[in-house]
């Protein structure tokens, strides 16, 4: 799985968090979405690697900008994560 952390600019509101996020679900299989106007950031949790351009753009086409997109492998956290390896 991979993360993403996105810098969103514009964002105001919890409807422009949601605007992001439903773009993005409609644009890409994504596990999960989740969007913060005050701290300005879009985090996305999908199984496969994301075409960062289309990315942008999917954001950049509902008015929203993206300042920066950082990505990493992401590993489930958990109380018994320790005991499978």
């Amino acid at each position: 799985m991979v993360q993403y952390t996105l810098e969103v600019e514009g964002m105001q509101c919890g409807m422009c968090e949601s605007h992001v996020n439903d773009a993005v679900r409609r644009a890409f299989r994504v596990k999960k979405v989740e969007s913060s106007h005050g701290k300005n950031r879009t985090r996305i949790l999908a199984e496969e690697p994301l075409d960062e351009a289309a990315l942008r753009q999917v954001i950049d086409d509902t008015g929203y900008t993206v300042r920066s997109v950082k990505s990493e492998p992401y590993e489930k956290r958990g109380l018994f994560a320790s005991w499978s390896k």
